[in-house]
């Protein structure tokens, strides 16, 4: 069951305090099996920033989703122990309380599930199991009385549910609205944003069709619509071999396959996005919608970091799909990708409605 939190709980110095839900963002879903409080939230903010929950320790969560980086880390594909990259990009942790899956391809359902997959990929963390982490936890005193008046367990007793509770706890505060596009549709503040920005808001909505994946209701907007599509990005790494790669990709699968490991190792496996998931031969290459708030931050984009700014993506998505023109199609391309025959002056227009997504005081969620 899921209940909804009407206030965002955030950290400010060793206290909490309760404030209103940003504008434009609807109350953030609370699991009932995971209350918030604001010494779990505390305590998930630790973690989160911990080191030693890797094989060098060097990596933490917050190596890959920095605050002052969007809550990302600003590189094409991430880097993890001892240097080593994998195949994605690492999404924002902003406003992924709204999310209905984790990942890419969708592969974990909640953020506790999430939580715990990076330390143990090898091109992540790099641990081998979760024991490293546990072994640290319960040898450090601070952690111990944490842990003991957040969950009321002793030393013995911490396991890797509380911890990725408590990490999943920090992670519904970061929470980002109140944008000048929020302040503009929703605030009643008509001059909150500059004309091109309204210019853009028009062709979001109208010409562009980038509202049928990005959504924006009534009262609120997530930019998202928690589903998955094939829009053509990376899709040349197994074009001509898509029947081929799936079906070694499900043999490997059937004979125990950490998918988790397979997708950010092997990149042409990882290509085949969320078929890794719910092998349905219709999502081959489709990729998780993610949110357009704050997204100026958050470069480079596209699940494989390939396009470098918004005007690279707003060009790809003006070719149908492509980088360039000459570019192949994917034959598994998701309904309504198709060329937008936008002029030069739309794009710039779409660009800086983008940049109106972004959220003020965006380093207030966490003072590490």
């Amino acid at each position: 069951m899921i209940k909804e939190l009407s206030v965002a709980l955030l950290l400010v110095g060793s206290s909490s305090v309760l404030v209103a839900a940003p504008l434009g963002l609807p109350p953030v879903p609370i699991p009932e099996n995971n209350p918030q409080s604001p010494e779990k939230i505390q305590l998930g903010d630790k973690l989160f920033h911990d080191v030693r929950f890797s094989a060098d320790g060097k990596v933490s969560c917050a190596t890959c989703h920095a605050q002052d980086k969007g809550f990302t880390d600003n590189l094409p594909v991430s880097v993890g122990f001892n240097g080593l990259t994998g195949t994605r990009n690492a999404p924002t942790v902003l406003n992924s309380a709204y999310m209905e899956t984790l990942f890419w391809d969708g592969r974990e359902p909640d953020l506790e599930g999430q939580s715990k997959q990076p330390p143990i990929n090898p091109v992540e963390g790099g641990l081998s199991d979760h024991g490293v982490i546990l072994d640290v936890i319960r040898k450090d005193p601070e952690y111990v009385s944490a842990f003991d008046a957040v969950f009321g367990t002793d030393a013995a007793g911490i396991d890797m549910g509380h911890v990725s509770m408590a990490i999943a706890s920090f992670e519904r505060t970061v929470v980002a609205g109140d944008s000048p596009f929020d302040q503009y549709q929703y605030g009643g503040q008509k001059d909150a944003m500059s004309e091109a920005q309204i210019r853009g808001l028009a062709l979001f909505i109208g010409k562009g069709r980038c509202v049928s994946c990005h959504k924006i209701e009534q009262t609120q907007a997530l930019f998202m619509d928690n589903r998955f599509h094939n829009i053509g990005v990376g899709f040349k790494t197994i074009r001509g071999k898509e029947q081929e790669t799936a079906a070694a990709f499900l043999k490997s699968k059937r004979a125990g396959a950490d998918v988790d490991v397979t997708v950010l190792t092997q990149k042409t496996m990882s290509e085949l996005g969320r078929f890794a998931v719910s092998e349905n031969v219709t999502e081959v290459g489709a990729f998780k919608t993610p949110s357009l708030r704050n997204i100026e931050k958050t470069a480079p984009y596209m699940h494989d970091g390939s396009l470098e700014s918004l005007a690279d993506v707003v060009d790809f998505y003006n070719n149908g799909g492509r980088v360039k023109d000459s570019d192949p199609l994917s034959g598994f391309l998701s309904g309504g990708i198709r060329s937008l025959d936008l002029s030069k002056s739309e794009k710039k227009d779409l660009v800086k409605f983008m940049e109106a997504l972004t959220s003020p005081n965006l380093n207030q969620f966490t003072q590490r």
